[in-house]
């Protein structure tokens, strides 16, 4: 009777083993399944459809119809083993130029650079040339903004405390290139150093290879930190 007993316990366990497998097999398809197909939509991008994706973003962040993509559960675990963001942005750390909103994208679409006048640094070049080459976004942005104070700092020049005239010699170089010109000088200094910096980033062989293969598309663009509007400079 134990015996039977016993025999009958054993059976039962082994059927709801079995039944926590099969549905664990196919909580990982249905997994595997969404991740690639995530992975397909994102990376079928071309250079000028994910730069029209980032603009358009943009525009319905201005008209206050956002639809904050890709920020579920679902999209978490979409994205928790392997990223394919189909946009790399250099911008600046300023608190108010948050990529993914004024974008209006979400978890692993944009990969993030941000430096305080968005400067290139060799740091910041490994880190773009890791997202270009080896996550393979086809498009690069290099995002200044209205008021940068990095910038504004480089025009006055003067002494700062600390470690924070680091930056400011970066964009140094491009102070002289506006000197003379109609208009707001920081504005024209944000605009010229957008220019600069994709100039040094250009230098780099591997950013170079694919531009010229037509793999990646970099262009420069001016936030305004009034509308909310990201005018494409290049």
């Amino acid at each position: 009777m134990n015996l039977t007993k016993h025999f009958m316990e054993r059976r039962r366990f082994l059927k709801l083993g079995a039944t926590g497998v099969v549905g664990l097999l196919a909580l990982a398809s249905d997994l595997f399944w969404r991740t690639q197909s995530a992975e397909a939509v994102e990376l079928s991008l071309d250079p000028e459809a994910a730069l029209q994706k980032l603009m358009e973003g943009n525009q319905r962040f201005i008209q206050h119809h956002l639809q904050h993509p890709d920020q579920s559960e679902a999209r978490l675990q979409e994205v928790a083993q392997a990223q394919h963001p189909f946009a790399t942005i250099l911008s600046c750390a300023d608190s108010r130029v948050p990529a993914e909103i004024v974008f209006d994208q979400g978890i692993g679409d944009i990969f993030d650079v941000r430096i305080a006048g968005n400067i290139v640094t060799p740091e910041v070049i490994g880190s773009i040339e890791y997202a270009v080459a080896l996550l393979e976004t086809p498009v690069l942005m290099v995002l200044g903004h209205e008021r940068c104070g990095a910038v504004t700092a480089a025009v006055k020049n003067e002494a700062l405390p600390g470690e924070i005239s680091s930056f400011v010699k970066a964009i140094l170089p491009v102070i002289d290139t506006v000197k003379g010109q109609s208009g707001d000088t920081v504005d024209n200094a944000v605009i010229a150093n957008v220019h600069y910096q994709i100039e040094r980033l250009k230098r780099s062989p591997l950013l170079t290879e694919r531009l010229q293969s037509g793999k990646l598309k970099i262009v420069g663009g001016r936030y305004d930190l009034d509308t909310g509007s990201v005018t494409i400079l290049t």
